[in-house]
């Protein structure tokens, strides 16, 4: 009887910890090629790694606790399809490494490297297929939050909230730190955000709250909300950002900023985009975004203004659930006032270089593979 009732036991103890405990691997593969009619005043065609969604490989996992409390973590690496390479500066999870606590009832907290709530809450109302200028709001996920506590409270009604402390772990406590806070709101078809961001000295070091190479500035701040809506087939969304920039010097992307007058005071960019997508059946849809940006540049000589039109069409098909081909294409012209700078130049979000003029056209076909 002690032999069977130890068996039983045991045998229960085994079940119990393989149903409360899981680890996903998980990884998704975008590469294609890109063809750009003006990059520093030339065609360029080039193969390309993670357009529409940056390669990676993860896992993530949870452990029930008992009482309604799980523990989780997530860790993700970002890599170059065309070499092999590590991306985000070589950083071997570069995308999100983190380790918490989840409550149903209660929501979740978070440590470790993780998304902004301008991410979390405002950029999945975006067409998806292209960044704003210069990525400013991080649309494009060009840096991500280290450092960082998040908390992500449940859903109350279609009502959901979170918000980020990032420590600059440098004894100037401000320098190189962040806070964000967002909500969205959820029913039927529709579907609402709103978010906050501000840095200090972003990107002023590699072991602060913004790590990665974005926007040399003494300041960033990003405010943005929209709405989409989905009904049958179709799915329309707007939405504004607006970014500011207090002392800017360069960009990751196109360089150093330095208007005609001198050094800037600050640099702020509005988005206001509209965007559509149609299901024409389950396995293709298409989907188009028109953005305009204005931007303010203020400079001893006083404010210049001047703005961005960029167009972007993606048709997608489904070879199955987990790949697809895809063809995008963008077309950006830049209006308004002369700055002197290189942001007088075209440059559509992620392709081979600025242009030599305003104007700037893109196009890639690619595939892409989840698994």
């Amino acid at each position: 009887m002690k032999k069977l009732l130890g068996a039983a036991v045991l045998s229960g103890t085994v079940a119990c910890a393989h149903a409360q405990s899981t680890v996903t691997l998980y990884g998704l593969m975008d590469e294609g090629l890109d063809f750009t009619n003006n990059a520093n005043g030339s065609k360029a065609y080039v193969m390309d790694s993670g357009f529409i969604q940056g390669s990676r490989w993860g896992l993530k996992g949870e452990e029930s606790l008992g009482a309604g409390l799980k523990a989780l973590f997530q860790l993700e690496n970002g890599f170059n399809v065309n070499n092999g390479k590590l991306g985000q500066s070589g950083r071997m999870f570069g995308r999100q490494a983190y380790v918490g606590i989840f409550s149903a009832a209660y929501g979740s907290i978070k440590l470790g490297r993780q998304y902004d709530s301008i991410v979390d809450y405002v950029s999945t109302l975006s067409g998806g297929i292209l960044s704003h200028p210069y990525d400013n709001d991080n649309f494009g996920f060009t840096f991500r939050l280290q450092n960082t506590i998040k908390y992500t409270s449940p859903s109350f009604s279609g009502v959901q909230f979170g918000g980020t402390y990032s420590f600059s772990n440098d004894t100037n406590f401000a320098n190189n730190r962040a806070f964000s806070a967002g909500a969205n709101y959820s029913v039927g078809g529709l579907l609402v955000g709103i978010g906050y961001l501000q840095g200090n000295s972003p990107s002023s070091d590699t072991t602060g709250a913004i790590g990665d190479s974005f926007f040399g500035a003494t300041r960033l701040r990003i405010f943005g909300g929209g709405a989409k809506y989905r009904f049958g087939s179709a799915a329309v969304g707007i939405l504004y950002t607006d970014s500011y920039l207090q002392n800017p010097t360069s960009s990751v992307y196109v360089g150093a900023i330095t208007p005609t007058g001198g050094g800037a005071s600050s640099l702020r960019f509005q988005n206001f985009e509209i965007n559509g997508k149609y299901d024409f059946t389950p396995f293709f849809n298409v989907g188009a975004m028109y953005n305009y940006t204005k931007a303010t540049l203020s400079e001893s000589g006083g404010k210049l203004k001047p703005n961005y039109q960029t167009v972007g069409v993606m048709a997608d098909y489904f070879l199955s659930k987990r790949t697809d081909v895809y063809v995008v294409g963008a077309y950006q012209h830049v209006g308004g006032d002369t700055t002197g700078s290189v942001l007088d130049f075209a440059y559509v979000p992620f392709s081979a270089g600025v242009s030599s003029n305003r104007n700037q056209l893109f196009a890639r076909v690619a595939i892409r593979h989840k698994f």
